[in-house]
């Protein structure tokens, strides 16, 4: 008769077994905590938040920055960026500790998207006549994020997928070019519009975008509201006779869309369950660095690095444009702004380091910080 296990020959064979199960145990808990630890991050907007998009539609040199010195800060070479190096969203998912997030357009990335995805596009407005037909609008933005929620519950399974859309942070930048193309066009919509009536379009379709992404589960969301316009280097040059000045006309378009936009989102936590949202002021943390730019670090608040003309306010950076000339500075950092209409990486980390801490928070109605929406989980 064969001899029957002793204690210890029963405990040498099953420790492989045992091993095999704490590890398994260990696996299937790590893939349940996993989705868990982040949140994911979608932009929706303009060229602050566009990471490179508008590479791949057929527009023109106005609305691309695919060519040097676009991103030679950081990048060391062009990625699509209207900047020396990262934007906003970049430090946001910095911040957030994801990769940065890739462009929708973008070929081969899919595998990413569970971290989030930019459908951001420069020059993109919230009306579809902005700029038509050179850009990515809204509505157009909105279609993709669609086609991307489908394609994500295909990836990750339908509910990672929906898992992923409710607790990612939707990041909004929209409305400048809006109120800006009448002023760079020959467009005259503004004369068939009164000023309220035309703000109250712009924000009549990024209230029904927001709707949609709120009935597909979105939950959480930032915002981020209008510089004053009127002072942006190519916007200061406009009008000769206002001899550099800010034209005000485009700034008190930006200031009835900041009331209007904060007004909505009040109206907007009341009326949907669950929704949640941080508003940065951009225009007053931004106008307190071009009119004191030594207390933040910069020796140039009005100026910018890269473009030709006064205040480099003549959109030639890069060359590639109708205007061929144009001058760069040694040192962006010392800038506030990057070329006519956008910013410095140094200047867009400081806001966005706001923006994620709560220093800038516009509603004291509902005064949360971009950090708190990510570690709302």
């Amino acid at each position: 008769m064969a001899a029957l296990p002793t204690s210890s020959s029963f405990f040498n064979l099953s420790l492989p077994l045992l091993l095999l199960l704490l590890l398994l145990a260990t696996t299937t808990s790590d893939c349940r905590a996993e989705p868990d630890r982040l949140a994911s991050l979608f932009a929706f907007g303009d060229s602050f938040l566009d990471a490179g998009n508008n590479n791949y539609i057929n527009t023109t040199t106005l609305d691309r920055a695919d060519f040097w010195p676009y991103g030679e800060t950081y990048f060391k070479l062009p990625t699509g960026r209207f900047s020396d190096g990262r934007l906003i969203s970049d430090f946001i998912a910095e911040y957030a500790e994801l990769p940065l997030i890739p462009p929708y357009l973008q070929p081969g990335v899919l595998h990413q998207w569970r971290h989030g995805v930019n459908f951001a596009s420069a020059g993109a407005g919230a009306l579809v006549e902005t700029f038509q037909g050179s850009v990515i609008g809204l509505q157009t933005q909105l279609g993709y994020f669609k086609e991307a929620d489908t394609q994500l519950r295909q990836q990750l399974g339908k509910a990672r997928a929906e898992w992923t859309m409710s607790r990612g942070v939707y990041m909004f930048s929209i409305g400048s070019n809006d109120y800006m193309s009448p002023f760079l066009t020959n467009s005259t919509i503004l004369s068939a519009y009164s000023k309220s009536k035309y703000v109250e379009m712009v924000i009549g379709n990024l209230t029904a975008v927001i709707k949609e992404i709120y009935g597909m589960g979105g939950r959480k969301f930032g915002f981020i509201n209008l510089p004053p316009l009127g002072c942006l280097p190519g916007m200061r040059i406009i009008k000769a006779e206002k001899r550099g000045r800010c034209l005000e006309e485009a700034s008190s378009l930006a200031k009835l869309h900041n009331h209007a936009l904060s007004k909505l989102l009040v109206k907007l936590e009341h009326q949907l369950t669950g929704f949640k949202y941080s508003l940065y002021d951009f225009n007053s943390n931004f106008r307190q660095r071009t009119n004191h730019p030594l207390r933040y670090g910069f020796k140039a608040g009005k100026g910018a690095c890269c473009g030709t003309g006064r205040y480099r306010g003549v959109f030639s950076c890069g060359g590639k444009r109708i205007v061929k000339e144009f001058e760069l500075c040694e040192n962006p950092s010392e800038h506030v702004f990057w070329d006519s209409f956008h910013l410095t990486e140094r200047a867009y980390e400081q806001l966005a380091h706001q923006m994620w801490t709560g220093e800038g928070i516009h509603s004291s109605s509902s005064p949360r910080s971009l950090k708190s929406l990510f570690e709302d989980l």
